[in-house]
């Protein structure tokens, strides 16, 4: 699906899923993931190993194939923003998001002016290198590039409020994991102290007409959230589901006698 399907589909109360891109560098990934129904597509940066030329590709094809490709950047530096902008990504998820401070940078470094300060190169993936109307072109992008805020803390749990209302997020995103580690409970996705924290990141985004969303390895824990109201959710990744097939075809074969 491409980005401005998706986020029209938000915006109408619809829900989308993507899976998580963490390891496999051969493109066709993108394609298959596709056939499979996802979304879209995060092509992991912050704890995957992919360069700048491998994360182009998959993004080129996603681009090719028509789905939507969102980068989880390392940091919050001009670079890499700049950079996988211009590869094409049709968004970008920053990592432990906790001051609307960093939100506000996000912004700032992907977004054109007047909203932000992303530098002006056309001849790039990111137009396909066709001739274009500079000035609508950099209104589009401006209106399409999806950014989010991935919440993974209790402090961005605290701040929750000011970084969804940072004008250019779209969507504050929950990490399980690091959360459940922040507040010393790793692995208990469904504490007291987390569905409270699931609670506020959900109503911080409806107030601010925005979307929350959330990644599970495990689709079983998705269910209460999405019936929440949860729309832009994440389940599994590339690893995951190759080994959860390997594992089905062994545990199968070696009970035959």
């Amino acid at each position: 699906m491409e980005i401005a399907a998706i986020k029209e589909r938000l915006k109408q109360g619809g829900r989308v899923t993507g899976t998580m891109v963490t390891v496999f560098q051969n493109p066709d990934i993108v394609k298959m993931l596709k056939v499979c129904g996802f979304d879209y597509i995060l092509i992991d940066c912050e704890h995957g190993c992919f360069d700048y030329s491998e994360a182009a590709r998959l993004i080129g094809v996603a681009r090719a194939v028509g789905m939507a490709a969102i980068v989880r950047i390392p940091e919050i530096r001009r670079e890499p923003v700049l950079k996988y902008m211009e590869m094409g990504a049709d968004g970008l998820l920053l990592p432990g998001t906790e001051t609307k401070e960093e939100a506000e940078l996000l912004v700032r470094y992907s977004k054109y002016a007047p909203m932000g300060e992303r530098g002006v190169s056309f001849s790039r993936p990111h137009t396909g290198y066709e001739k274009i109307n500079s000035h609508e072109y950099m209104e589009s992008s401006n209106r399409d590039t999806m950014l989010i805020c991935q919440i993974e803390s209790k402090k961005g749990v605290d701040n929750i409020e000011e970084i969804i209302a940072t004008e250019g997020i779209d969507a504050a995103l929950v990490g399980p994991n690091d959360m459940s580690q922040d507040y010393g409970i790793l692995g208990d996705y469904y504490a007291p102290v987390m569905t409270e924290a699931y609670d506020k990141v959900l109503t911080a985004a409806k107030k601010a007409g925005k979307v929350a969303g959330v990644h599970f390895g495990k689709k079983e824990f998705l269910e209460k959230l999405i019936k929440d109201g949860y729309q832009l959710t994440m389940c599994g990744a590339d690893v995951s589901f190759l080994m959860d097939g390997a594992r089905n075809v062994i545990s199968y074969l070696s009970q035959i006698r």
